[in-house]
């Protein structure tokens, strides 16, 4: 029977669980996403690739959101055509892991005294994620305009040269104890701050799990990045399709399995993700393809890589085979795709265990 995970509870007193999270998320900046959909004849107005993530400027977000509310797509099934949520990548997988699956997780991080502050600390503990590990600061919270077009692929604004962070002198050996996992995002601007959470990470025996985080970043900061894989300290890396080509170098003829290859010489753990096509995933000598679930039924692709991610972490945690990690990570990705924006509906988990059920996968055991 499927009951409901055992979560710490909003307003719970300050102060660090009994039981250390088992995953940790390195989020240096709280962010908070404002997800709309859009007509391409605002894409082909807003600065850089479409499809992709670049930084704006703070004037530059709010034109752009300014735009959203002048040529808004109104969406079926929401009042508002703009849906503001805690946003980032890491934090999506993380209050996955711990919403839909049961985990306990929790944020590594800082975030502003500000309103956007304060919806980020709310949403997140709604959810269930510990959030003891997250510095109050003066200042700004982050913010991201996610623009998705009518086929349900979205292109991200992200502000946050203004927002506080986290620095890399700010870590502490406590925040890592008792806990399995740490998952990172690639990020140039805070590297800094990522190597050094691994190095603490590392001392207290996590495992480190990295999410290649837009081909942008990997195309502009590539030779940092592989000398990050080069240490040896990334157990699991995710890459979707536009990321495994810049990583490689290849053109036309890509070919994701050499990608798959690439990042396998430096982690336990490799996964290409293929978008409709599903994913490719090296263990070892071992490599599966499993095909993606739901793509018929994409509302909006924010969020899909990061679900992907809570449901393959879920089954290494649970200890289960290399393939299954992967079909459950289908089905949690396809989860997300199904509404607007990066946090997954009630009812889609409720499809999400269904799709687990049909395909003899054993749903998590949570606690009422």
């Amino acid at each position: 029977m499927v009951a409901e995970a055992d979560h710490q509870q909003p307003g719970r007193p300050a102060g660090r669980a009994a039981d250390p999270p088992k995953v940790l998320g390195l989020q240096v900046s709280a962010l908070i996403d404002h997800v709309a959909h859009v007509d391409w004849s605002l894409l082909d107005r807003v600065p850089g690739d479409r499809g992709g993530s670049q930084q704006v400027s703070f004037e530059e977000l709010n034109h752009i959101l300014n735009e959203v509310n002048a040529l808004i797509l109104p969406s079926s099934d929401d009042l508002s055509p703009v849906r503001t949520m805690a946003g980032g990548s890491v934090a999506n997988t993380i209050r996955g892991l711990s919403a839909g699956f049961g985990i306990s997780t929790g944020i590594i991080g800082a975030r502003g005294d500000d309103d956007q502050g304060v919806l980020f600390v709310n949403n997140m503990s709604f959810s269930g994620v510990d959030l003891t590990r997250l510095r109050a600061k003066k200042g700004h919270t982050a913010q991201c305009a996610c623009l998705v077009d009518a086929s349900g692929n979205r292109t991200m604004r992200p502000c946050l040269s203004s927002a506080v962070k986290l620095q890399a002198n700010e870590f502490t050996r406590e925040d890592f104890q008792g806990s399995k996992w740490l998952v990172v995002r690639y990020a140039q601007q805070n590297l800094g701050q990522i190597v050094e959470a691994i190095r603490v990470a590392k001392q207290e025996g996590l495992s480190v799990s990295l999410d290649l985080a837009s081909f942008e970043m990997v195309r502009d900061y590539r030779s940092q990045l592989i000398s990050l894989l080069e240490t040896g300290n990334i157990d699991l890396c995710f890459a979707n399709e536009d990321e495994a080509r810049e990583i490689i170098g290849e053109g036309l003829t890509f070919d994701p399995e050499e990608a798959l290859a690439f990042l396998s010489k430096y982690c336990k753990w490799a996964v290409v993700t293929l978008a409709s096509k599903g994913c490719l995933a090296k263990h070892g000598k071992q490599v599966v393809q499993v095909p993606a679930i739901g793509e018929s039924n994409a509302v909006d692709a924010t969020g899909a890589g990061d679900l992907f991610a809570s449901g393959f972490l879920y089954g290494l945690v649970k200890g289960l085979p290399l393939e299954e990690c992967c079909k459950v990570g289908a089905c949690s990705g396809g989860s997300v795709i199904r509404a607007l924006g990066g946090e997954v509906r009630p009812e889609n988990w409720q499809w999400m265990y269904k799709q687990m059920h049909a395909g003899g996968l054993v749903p998590p055991e949570l606690k009422n």
